[in-house]
C-alpha cells in the first residue's frame, strides 16, 4: 500500500495529528542537527550554518506552500498571510498576523516551541534573530518580491511576555521591488 492510500484511511482528527507530529520532527532534526554542529564548531559558526541553510529552505518551503495552495508568485502581503498559515511552524506554535494598513502586515510568534523548551530548561531565550533576518526576508520575497521586511523584536532582544518576536511585512506602493531589510528600527511601536 503506497502513503496516499494509507493516508485515506485515517480520520481528519488523525490526519491532523500526523500533520502536527511531522512538524514536531522537523523542528527536532533541525534541533539537533543545530546542537550537533553547536557542539562541534561552537554557537557562532552554528549559527552561521544555520543561516544558510534558512537561505535554501525558507525559499523552498515557500514554493511548495505556493503550489499546494495555487498562489501566484507576486499575491502581494495577502498571499503573505495566508502562506505564513502553512509554514512548519504554524502546525505546532502559536502565531497571529495584524494588517496595519492596506502595504503592511504585523507577523507576532506568541508561543515559540523552540523558546518555551529552552525556558523548560531553564535555559536563556536562543538568539534566534540573525537566523530570523534570512528565515522570514528570503520567505517573504518568495511570496513576493515587493515585500521588505523588518524585525521589530526578536531574541536576543527584550520581548513582551505576549509573544517571542515580530516582524513587519511591507509592500512597496510603487510596484518596485523591495530593498533589503535596513536593520532593526524601534519596537516599542508594537508593544
Amino acid at each position: 500500500m503506497d502513503h496516499r492510500t494509507r493516508l485515506m484511511h485515517h480520520s481528519r482528527e488523525e490526519l491532523i495529528g500526523l500533520l502536527e507530529d511531522a512538524a514536531r520532527n522537523w523542528l527536532a532534526h533541525d534541533g539537533l542537527w543545530f546542537l550537533a554542529a553547536e557542539e562541534a564548531f561552537g554557537m557562532e559558526a552554528a549559527i552561521r550554518l544555520d543561516i544558510r541553510a534558512w537561505e535554501q529552505f525558507t525559499v523552498i518551503e515557500a514554493r511548495r506552500i505556493m503550489q499546494r495552495l495555487g498562489l501566484a508568485p507576486g499575491g502581494g502581503l495577502e498571499a503573505l498571510e495566508k502562506a505564513l498559515g502553512y509554514r512548519l511552524y504554524a502546525y505546532i506554535n502559536r502565531q497571529e498576523t495584524i494588517r496595519v494598513d492596506e502595504r503592511t502586515l504585523l507577523f507576532r510568534m506568541n508561543e515559540c516551541h523552540v523558546q518555551a523548551a529552552r525556558q523548560r530548561k531553564g535555559l536563556p531565550d536562543f538568539p534566534c534573530k540573525p537566523v530570523g533576518l534570512v528565515e522570514y526576508a528570503g520567505f517573504a520575497r518568495t511570496i513576493d518580491p515587493r515585500i521588505s521586511t523588518r524585525c521589530v523584536v526578536c531574541p536576543p532582544d527584550q520581548h513582551p511576555a505576549e509573544y517571542w518576536c515580530a516582524w513587519e511585512f511591507s509592500l512597496d506602493s510603487n510596484g518596485q521591488v523591495a530593498s533589503p531589510p535596513a536593520g532593526v528600527g524601534p519596537a516599542h511601536k508594537y508593544f
